[in-house]
């Protein structure tokens, strides 16, 4: 594939992205930016989901357009962070016209990251509005920053035996001017797999061993595995997926969901009740593209995007990186 110039989801012209960290309490947000507005669409497929405005992503809604998307901490607390970004969108006029007002649409996404740092601190409308001051289209900061903060992956031990993740982010490009980038912010039950490979990145840790991965899939069909899934956990991984194609609502809802395809590549298992795995999708609508061809892309930097935010994150709150582990 010929590259990219930041290999970020900001090579895709009219998006930017921010990021808002609050290091002492390990948690944070980012935003990605749309200011002149993109046809939006999601696929929401975890069984523990926390979002925002995602009914009017979906077809058969009025509205076409969305103008941020937020990925954030803090669980559902850290769905506050949105009224920061619709206040600073308002402020510069940039949002859906309902006749007396401009409204921003804001669609947004949580992950659960309460255990790692202070779980009274979560991002709100000062850390969203942060994140959109700091946002630019030039190059992404990745690993444990912004909504990758508190993010871990290998929860089936718990909390202590996780692997400290992060966000992650790369773009691709598709010939004729047409780019497809993705980012995501990793908080996953299961462990990450380098598709390449087959091998994991990333992820739950044996309690004896402390620095091994214990492999998750295969732990969950033991004796001690399935005695563990009675226990109730909150993970997921949260993204967006942005091309600079012309597509229809239809067509970016299909986008989002094949880049779900990448989460299922990297992510084993994926999609649990444990999770709340959820993919937007926006369209600034510059380059004419077939929809088949920007979803398949779509899943490859997706997997691309996860396997980079384990692999760029750094320890935090005593959960050790994907780095330091052998």
């Amino acid at each position: 594939m010929p590259r990219t110039r930041h290999h970020a989801i900001t090579d895709v012209p009219g998006i930017k992205v921010g990021h808002a960290t609050n290091p002492d309490a390990i948690t944070g947000c980012s935003v990605v930016l749309c200011e002149e507005g993109a046809v939006g669409g999601v696929d929401q497929r975890g069984g523990a989901p926390g979002t925002r405005e995602t009914d009017l992503l979906r077809p058969m809604h009025l509205v076409e357009k969305v103008h941020a998307v937020l990925l954030t901490g803090g669980s559902a607390y850290g769905l506050d962070a949105a009224g920061g970004v619709m206040a600073w969108l308002e402020e510069r006029g940039i949002g859906y016209d309902a006749v007396v007002a401009r409204v921003p649409i804001v669609a947004a996404a949580v992950l659960m990251d309460l255990s790692i740092g202070d779980p009274k601190v979560r991002p709100d409308a000062a850390m969203g509005r942060a994140a959109c001051e700091a946002a630019s289209d030039g190059p992404v900061k990745q690993g444990s920053v912004g909504a990758g903060t508190g993010a871990c992956v290998g929860w089936m031990f718990g909390p202590s035996f996780a692997t400290k993740s992060g966000i992650g982010t790369t773009s691709l490009d598709l010939g004729g001017g047409l780019v497809i980038g993705a980012i995501a912010a990793v908080n996953a039950y299961g462990d990450v797999i380098d598709p390449a490979s087959g091998q994991i990145v990333a992820g739950a840790r044996r309690p004896l061993a402390g620095r091994e991965f214990a492999d998750t899939l295969a732990t969950m069909r033991s004796p001690i595995g399935k005695g563990l899934l009675r226990f109730s956990t909150r993970n997921t991984v949260i993204g967006a997926v942005a091309t600079n194609a012309k597509l229809t609502k239809e067509e970016v809802n299909k986008v989002a969901q094949m880049a779900h395809n990448g989460l299922a590549r990297t992510i084993r298992p994926a999609h649990t009740l444990f999770d709340g795995d959820t993919i937007f999708a926006l369209a600034t609508g510059r380059k004419r593209a077939n929809v088949n061809l920007v979803g398949a892309y779509a899943a490859e930097a997706m997997a691309q995007a996860i396997v980079n935010a384990v692999r760029a994150a750094t320890s935090m709150g005593g959960r050790p990186a994907a780095s330091e582990i052998r």
